[in-house]
């Protein structure tokens, strides 16, 4: 019975990672090497130029999967520094990893040990589970409602970027108020500056974009935007800031 399972486990988990890399791979989660942005993480987002002028670019990006969280305030500043801790402490091992120690017991005695196996095969063992910390990654993205009036609250959505290996089956939240989304296959017009991503600077570079965007008849979602940022607050130099608008129907990118 003992090895019926194993050789069962060992089947599935190879067949599992084939799945995950041909996943990841579509995912377009690799190596910071292939971005001139990301200079502090090991993995990054990558994407497709389609065009670009001297106001904006547009890229594609293939669907990927983020952990988020939500909070509402009137300043993105405010929401960002609640929501970062909450997302780096799932990352640092607030998290139901699905690691597990197994002991059977059978005609001999065998310890295993089991990665992300699922839980219809440890049903009849004992199990521990374990948080695991994960890779932070980049950009980190903020999700941002566009307000209807000057004094209004919005909900800022803080999106951490999920790496390459968990991109498929990334370990579940223990707080609530922590969750996956993913993105869609997607085009998005793009307006990069430097300094430090601030609820001031991200509203002016948001409403730059909107109105080159606006002259030059583009569609796009109008009902929020991406704050996106590429360095961590150590570094000083040099910083990649982004603004996104999601693009509606043919993207319009005339030459300057």
């Amino acid at each position: 019975m003992t090895l019926t399972v194993c050789v069962y486990f060992r089947v599935y988990f190879v067949g599992l990672v084939g799945l995950l890399l041909i996943l990841t791979a579509e995912a377009r989660v690799g190596i910071s090497s292939e971005s001139s942005f990301c200079t502090e993480s090991r993995e990054c987002l990558l994407y497709d130029l389609v065009c670009k002028n001297d106001d904006y670019e547009v890229r594609h990006y293939d669907s990927v999967k983020w952990v988020s969280t939500d909070e509402e305030s009137y300043f993105m500043d405010k929401a960002t520094y609640t929501a970062f801790r909450r997302l780096f402490k799932y990352i640092t091992g607030s998290n139901e990893a699905g690691v597990c120690v197994c002991v059977c017991v059978c005609v001999c005695v065998c310890v295993c040990v089991c990665v992300h196996i699922d839980l219809f095969v440890c049903v009849w063992m004992h199990i521990f589970p374990i948080g695991v910390n994960i890779d932070m990654t980049t950009p980190v993205t903020v999700k941002i409602e566009e307000k209807k009036r000057l004094w209004q609250s919005s909900v800022f959505t803080l999106n951490f970027l999920l790496p390459s290996d968990y991109q498929l089956a990334p370990p579940q939240p223990t707080d609530g108020s922590v969750y996956f989304t993913e993105t869609p296959d997607m085009k998005v017009y793009v307006r990069s500056y430097g300094g430090w991503m601030m609820s001031l600077t991200s509203s002016v570079n948001s409403m730059l974009l909107k109105r080159q965007l606006d002259n030059v008849q583009a569609t796009y979602n109008k009902d929020y935007h991406y704050a996106v940022g590429y360095d961590s607050p150590m570094k000083i130099l040099n910083r990649h800031n982004e603004v996104w608008y999601m693009v509606e129907g043919e993207p319009v990118c005339p030459t300057s």
